[in-house]
């Protein structure tokens, strides 16, 4: 190999192992990422599971009430109900009714959340007690959506960026400048392909 070819091939393993080492911080930063909000999609996903266990209950306390008010009305029906009982009857009814309109007003806050329904929906308290912080289960299914197609984007650019650092240290120990140079040029096409991969993830995900 003459002077200007041994010069060019130094040069060329001191850009390598730059590059290597960009693209491998790149890949840290992108497995940071997806641990963290692999993470949160996790809780995304119980949250939403959890909101919709919430929801399945009043819908049986709701369901139970309408049983309860047509059995009523069965019993007014009959000759076995005398004037007072019927009063007494009507008054349970409507205790009835109302509190099956306050199932619907929070299935709807449990499904939707409090700040889609409107303040003067509220009717739900989180833990501490106040109104309206209420996250519905639509809104963590959609966080959940867009995490996971977050999640699919730090997948990729894991693998092209490791892919790309395979290339790269092939590169370095290919004595063949031309060749050396060919795997140089795929391992930073993959290499921007992968970056390109994690700063979709990073966009997408907190996009929410």
């Amino acid at each position: 190999m003459s002077e200007p070819e041994s010069n060019l091939s130094k040069n060329i393993e001191l850009l390598l192992g730059v590059l290597i080492a960009v693209f491998a911080a790149v890949l840290a930063i992108n497995d940071l990422g997806a641990g963290r909000f692999g993470d949160d999609e996790m809780i995304a996903h119980n949250q939403q599971a959890k909101q919709y266990s919430w929801y399945q209950s009043k819908s049986i306390k709701q369901n139970l009430h309408e049983n309860q008010i047509d059995l009523l009305e069965t019993l007014e029906h009959t000759s076995l109900i005398n004037k007072e009982s019927k009063t007494i009857l009507d008054s349970v009814r409507e205790n009835k009714i109302t509190d099956i309109k306050r199932y619907k007003k929070e299935k709807k806050e449990i499904l939707l959340g409090s700040q889609v329904v409107g303040k003067d929906n509220w009717m739900l308290e989180d833990d501490s007690g106040a109104l309206g912080n209420i996250i519905g289960a639509k809104e963590w299914e959609n966080t959940a959506e867009v995490l996971g197609k977050a999640g699919d984007y730090f997948d990729l650019s894991t693998l092209f960026l490791q892919i790309c650092i395979v290339f790269g240290a092939i590169s370095l120990v290919i004595q063949k400048l031309s060749t050396r140079k060919i795997f140089m040029y795929l391992m930073i096409l993959i290499g921007i392909i992968g970056s390109v991969f994690t700063i979709l993830a990073y966009q997408t995900a907190y996009s929410i």
